[in-house]
């Protein structure tokens, strides 16, 4: 497909916009974290890439690093309690994300695809081989973001990543980015911890 072959391009450019243009909100974050708590700014988390090959996802640490390690967040009594303050208004706003752009210009995601399963979401990782989801970028948001995020289960958010897959153009990726943008701003779809089938398997961003 030709848009396939344009669409790295379009992630580069775009990318790197989005650096300049957010650079003080970058700036703003960072002070931010590093007052609110102790610990490193960003926070690297093992995620599952292109082909099923793996790499280290960024964001902008939001928890406390005393939070037990390799934990799933389902087995975590009191979730909240190891987020910080800052950690809480960056989750709720997704803000917290905003450091893949780098993964994207690293040519690790693209702003529009599948989002990246950990790499012990053997499931969803399974569910999405049948989708051929696998096979293409995973990205800052997706189709799947716009229709649940965290309150879908396995095989519908592999569903939803398989229509991705199938309609993948110009046009469904500005409907995913415009859909993302209105669904931030109404906080749908978001679950601290996680649920459903999918959620059982997530583990803590410092695993």
């Amino acid at each position: 497909m030709a848009y396939k072959k344009v669409k790295r391009v379009l992630d580069i450019l775009l990318s790197v916009l989005g650096l300049i243009v957010l650079a003080p909100v970058f700036l703003l974050l960072i002070i931010a974290i590093k007052f609110d708590s102790k610990g490193p700014i960003l926070f690297k988390q093992k995620r599952v890439g292109l082909h099923k090959k793996n790499f280290y996802i960024l964001k902008f640490r939001t928890m406390h690093i005393d939070t037990p390690k390799d934990t799933p967040t389902h087995l975590l009594e009191n979730p909240d309690q190891w987020i910080t303050t800052v950690g809480k208004f960056l989750r709720k706003t997704s803000l917290d994300e905003l450091p893949q752009i780098i993964n994207i210009l690293k040519g690790d995601m693209s702003i529009i695809g599948p989002r990246p399963a950990l790499w012990n979401q053997y499931d969803l990782i399974a569910e999405r081989d049948k989708y051929k989801a696998n096979d293409i970028y995973p990205g800052l948001t997706g189709w799947a973001q716009i229709n649940g995020r965290d309150e879908l289960s396995i095989e519908k958010k592999a569903s939803l990543d398989g229509e991705y897959v199938h309609q993948i153009s110009f046009p469904f990726d500005v409907k995913c980015f415009v859909g993302t943008i209105i669904s931030v701003v109404k906080n749908d779809g978001v679950v601290e911890g996680g649920t459903d089938n999918l959620s059982k398997q997530e583990v803590f961003e410092n695993e």
